[in-house]
C-alpha cells in the first residue's frame, strides 16, 4: 500500500499521511449530520479511530532499515494494539468486526500478542527505529514527494519521548532533487544544544527539571506497556530561546512566530580569545572576527560554554555569574544591522551585572566595576545607567523583534568564526514565552 504511492528507500525517514490529521484539534470542524452536535468528534478520531499498521509493516520497516516512522495521528500503532482497546471496548468490537470481514481473522489472530510485543518492544528498539506522532501542519504539501527531513527532538537524557518541531526541506526551484539530497547529505551539521537533564542547572531562581515515571513497559499486558514520564521545568534551563513576550507583554509567543524566522543565513563570532571573566564585548570585536550582514542570525561564542555543568572544566559560578556581556552600543548596533535573532554560549545574553545577579553577588559586582573603570575609565552606573541598560538585550531588543538563545554548547566548542546556515527547531508553544529547542548550524561541504 505504501510503496504503491511513494518511493521508499533503505534508511529513509517515512512520514505516513493517513488523512487523520484533519481531526487534529487545531483543524476546522468536520460536519456530520449523523454525529452528535452535527460535527465529528475530532479528538476521538485523532486518538481512537485512526488506522494503524499491520504486523508485516513492522517487518518491512526493519528490512528497509527505516530511521523514523512518522504519522499524522495520535499513534504510530493501531489504537486497538494499545490500552485504548480496553478503554474503549465498543470501538474495539467495531474494529475487530471490520478486521474479520476484511481478513477473516480475529484481532489476536491477526496480531498475536507475543509476536507483537517482540516486534514493538525488542526488535524495533534494538534497531533504533523511532516513532514520530501527531505530525500535522503542512503535511499535505508533501503528498507523494521525497523531502529532506529534520526530526530533531529535545535531547532529554532521562526520558523516553520528547517534543520536537519536524521540518521538511524541498529542493529550490530549478535544482535537481537528487543533487539537493546529495548536498544536504554531505553538509556538516553542528549541534549547539546542551543535554537536557535533571542535572542541568536552571537560571538563578527558576524551576529545575523534575522527571517522574508514571508507566513502565512491564506494567500492562503484552504489547500494551509503555515507559512514560511526566516532566516539569522552567523553560530557562539548558539551551532555549527567549521569546518576545518573555519581557514584552505585547510580544509574540513562541508559537506565534513563523517558522522561517527561526532559520536562515548567519554568522558565528568566536571572540573567546578577546574576552575573560566579567568582560564587556563590543560590536567592533564581533566584526573583527566575522562578516555580519544585514538580517543575519548572530551567535556569539565567548568560550564560557566550557564552564557549563557537563564540561570537564565545569565551574557553575563562573558560567552563571562571571560571563562577559555586551557593551552599551551593542543593542543599537543589532537593531541597525536588523539582526534576526541572537545566541550566546553563556547563561544570559546580558552581562550578569546588568541583571539581578548584581544585587545577589555584590563582591562580584565590585570586581566587575573595578575592571570596567580600569578598561573604560567609567564606573558601572555611568557606563550602564540602570534605567536604560537593566536586562539590556531583553528589554531593548525584544520589542524590536530581536530575541535570543541562551546556553549554546556542545559542537560550538570546535566551531570557528564564519558564515553558516543557522536554525532552531522549537516546539510550537502557542502560550509559551520561551522554549527549549534544538539549535544547529549547517556548513556546506567544500
Amino acid at each position: 500500500m505504501i510503496e504503491s504511492v511513494a518511493d521508499v528507500r533503505k534508511g529513509d525517514i517515512l512520514i505516513i499521511n493517513t488523512g487523520y490529521h484533519r481531526y487534529s484539534w487545531d483543524r476546522p470542524d468536520i460536519p456530520n449530520p449523523n454525529a452528535q452536535g452535527g460535527v465529528e468528534n475530532k479528538e476521538f478520531g485523532f486518538l481512537v479511530r485512526h488506522p494503524g499498521p499491520s504486523l508485516s509493516f513492522y517487518k518491512w520497516a526493519i528490512e528497509k532499515e527505516l530511521k523514523i516512522i512518522g504519522v499524522d495521528c495520535g499513534l504510530a500503532e493501531h489504537p486497538m494494539n494499545t490500552l485504548i482497546r480496553t478503554m474503549h471496548p465498543q470501538e474495539f468490537a467495531k474494529a475487530e468486526a471490520k478486521l474479520k470481514a476484511e481478513h477473516g481473522k480475529t484481532w489476536d489472530e491477526m496480531f498475536p500478542p507475543e509476536e507483537y510485543y517482540r516486534l514493538l518492544h525488542i526488535e524495533l528498539p534494538k534497531r533504533h527505529i523511532l516513532f514520530a506522532e501527531s505530525i500535522v501542519g503542512q503535511i499535505d504539501e508533501l503528498l507523494g514527494k521525497r523531502a529532506w527531513f529534520m526530526m530533531l527532538p529535545l535531547p532529554f537524557m532521562e526520558v523516553e519521548s520528547s517534543w520536537m518541531r519536524p521540518v521538511a526541506y524541498r529542493p529550490p526551484e530549478g535544482m535537481d532533487e537528487e543533487e539537493f539530497f546529495q548536498v544536504m547529505d554531505e553538509a556538516e551539521v553542528l549541534d549547539f544544544t546542551l543535554p537536557f537533564s535533571v542535572q542541568t542547572p536552571q537560571w538563578a531562581n527558576y524551576e529545575p527539571l523534575v522527571v517522574k515515571y508514571v508507566k513502565r513497559v512491564g506494567g500492562q499486558a503484552f504489547g500494551k506497556g509503555r515507559n512514560t514520564s511526566i516532566c516539569t521545568a522552567s523553560f530557562h534551563l539548558a539551551t532555549h530561546m527567549d521569546g518576545e513576550i518573555h519581557f514584552w507583554s505585547r510580544g509574540r509567543t513562541i508559537g506565534q512566530v513563523p517558522l522561517d524566522y527561526w532559520m536562515g543565513p548567519g554568522a558565528i563570532a568566536d571572540i573567546s580569545h578577546l574576552v575573560a571573566d566579567l568582560d564587556v564585548y563590543t560590536p567592533e570585536m564581533i566584526e573583527s572576527v566575522v562578516e555580519v550582514r544585514e538580517g543575519d542570525i548572530l551567535l556569539i561564542k565567548t568560550g564560557f560554554h566550557k564552564y557549563g555543568w557537563n564540561s570537564p572544566d565545569s565551574d557553575e559560578f563562573r558560567y552563571m555569574v562571571r560571563h562577559p556581556g555586551p557593551s552599551p552600543d551593542f543593542s543599537d548596533w543589532a537593531i541597525e544591522k536588523k539582526i534576526k535573532w541572537l545566541g550566546i554560549d553563556a547563561v544570559s545574553q546580558d552581562h550578569p551585572m546588568n541583571t539581578i545577579q548584581r544585587i545577589w553577588h555584590p563582591k562580584t559586582f565590585e570586581e566587575a566595576n573595578a575592571k570596567l573603570k580600569a578598561k573604560f575609565g567609567k564606573d558601572w552606573d555611568e557606563m550602564f545607567p540602570l534605567d536604560k541598560y537593566y536586562q539590556d538585550t531583553h528589554l531593548n531588543l525584544f520589542p524590536k523583534g530581536i530575541v535570543h538563545a541562551e546556553n549554546l554548547g556542545k559542537d560550538i566548542t570546535h566551531t570557528p568564526s564564519g558564515r553558516y546556515y543557522l536554525a532552531v527547531y522549537l516546539p510550537k508553544g502557542m502560550e509559551t514565552a520561551s522554549m527549549w529547542g534544538r539549535f544547529i548550524a549547517i556548513k556546506e561541504a567544500d
